[in-house]
């Protein structure tokens, strides 16, 4: 895992798989880098979405891994051009929910690219992996093209958003 020429990936299948591995992730994953001097390149691909047997199966508690991310919150980069690396460099772990197949491998790739390693957390709901409606163009996989932090809608409201007065989150669960 410490490879930095390898990309090791673990797909915990359900939820519960990252439930009994909690321990490990804690001592090793988690806090590697400050308490073992270790740095990781290790992906751990995880399912999120409550789909099907249960919450222990079905989800591997996204938000208890954005728990241990050291991220400070009273603490921002200056916003330049090395914005993104810098807060790359100033984490402990990469928590995503890549919600389209470019995402996807825009991070995988950028996860081997970076001159440094830190754990990805990538949270996917298994029926997105397979749904019709969730493809990309290949457009977004030309050169010069990255991974995307987020995915702005391309609407009539992303026209003018200082008049956007009020932002929903639909349950994105509830259209699958």
């Amino acid at each position: 895992m410490t490879n930095p020429n390898a990309l090791v990936m673990w797909e915990g299948q359900f939820g519960d798989f990252a439930n009994t591995a909690q321990c490990i992730i804690d001592q090793f994953i988690t806090s590697g880098q400050s308490k073992w001097v270790r740095q990781s390149g290790l992906v751990m691909m995880l399912p999120h979405g409550m789909e099907g047997m249960g919450p222990e199966h079905s989800s591997a508690r996204p938000e208890r891994f954005l728990q241990m991310c050291s991220d400070d919150p009273e603490y921002f980069p200056p916003e330049d051009e090395e914005f993104a690396i810098q807060q790359l460099i100033n984490i402990n772990m990469i928590v995503a929910n890549c919600s389209n197949p470019t995402n996807y491998f825009h991070i995988l790739r950028r996860q081997i690219a970076l001159p440094f390693r830190k754990p990805l957390i990538v949270m996917t709901p298994k029926s997105l992996l397979r749904h019709p409606e969730c493809r990309s163009s290949f457009e977004d996989l030309l050169p010069g093209t990255e991974f995307k932090r987020m995915i702005l809608e391309s609407g009539p409201a992303s026209a003018n958003p200082a008049s956007i007065e009020k932002v929903t989150f639909p349950d994105l669960l509830a259209s699958f």
